[in-house]
């Protein structure tokens, strides 16, 4: 399955195609939204937790995610990630720690991306845009942890959409403030040098302290801001195949 979507994604980068395989391809992006949207649909208010798939059970990262995972899920938020192992597994293994709700958004590689067990559900997706846009879409904030070139992405282009309107503000809190020092230096040298505002600034929360990253965001769970992302629908369409998941 995994060569099917690398070829289609290389051969639609290429440039332009013929008309039949550019629709071939929106048709194949248009069921993979809708394959996520049948499976997030009733989540409720959800955590998505961020963060690499190359940290073990040993490793300090893995143990801070598992912990602000299973606090959050205490306070019954559902646990979301990208359904992988190392920082991804800890969190989903934190929700389950505490019976919350656990999911995952998986992505198909060729290394690395098997599925954990930790998961009351999940969903397998070919392309990363299409990930990105429903974790974006079912969270109400992101944690995010220690990682690599993705991690970083979906946190940069998370922060934009909401710096620049495109999307409500939520909260964005990154954990492992040695790790993330030259980034956290970085954001503050744009600030200097006005390509961002001051304001900006406040659009992300960096901490080493599991207690204040909770803390934060239940606060803003509680705000008017917060409100209409932690509505769940409460009516399942049995035409669509539809079905609640059940929080322990």
């Amino acid at each position: 399955m995994s060569n099917i979507f690398f070829k289609e994604e290389q051969s639609f980068l290429e440039g332009p195609r013929a008309r039949w395989k550019e629709l071939k391809y929106v048709a194949g992006v248009f069921m993979q939204f809708l394959k996520g949207f049948r499976a997030l649909h009733f989540i409720g208010p959800c955590v998505t937790v961020f963060g690499s798939a190359r940290f073990d059970e040993n490793h300090q990262y893995y143990k801070m995610a598992r912990e602000v995972s299973r606090q959050l899920a205490e306070r019954d938020f559902a646990i979301m990630t990208g359904g992988g192992p190392g920082i991804m597994e800890a969190a989903n293994r934190g929700a389950k720690d505490a019976n919350g709700l656990s999911l995952g958004c998986n992505i198909v590689l060729p290394h690395e991306q098997n599925h954990n067990p930790y998961m009351d559900r999940f969903v397998t997706l070919g392309y990363f845009f299409v990930r990105k846009e429903l974790l974006r879409k079912y969270s109400f904030a992101f944690v995010i942890c220690p990682g690599g070139f993705g991690t970083l992405d979906e946190f940069f282009e998370t922060v934009t959409l909401i710096q620049t309107g495109k999307i409500e503000r939520f909260p964005i809190v990154v954990m492992g403030r040695e790790f993330h020092r030259h980034v956290e230096e970085h954001i503050n040298l744009m600030a200097e040098q006005k390509t961002i505002s001051e304001e900006d600034l406040h659009l992300i929360l960096f901490t080493d302290s599991i207690d204040e990253a909770v803390q934060h965001i239940t606060t803003f769970s509680k705000t008017q801001t917060g409100v209409r992302k932690l509505s769940i629908p409460k009516k399942e369409n049995w035409l669509l195949g539809e079905k609640k998941l059940k929080r322990a």
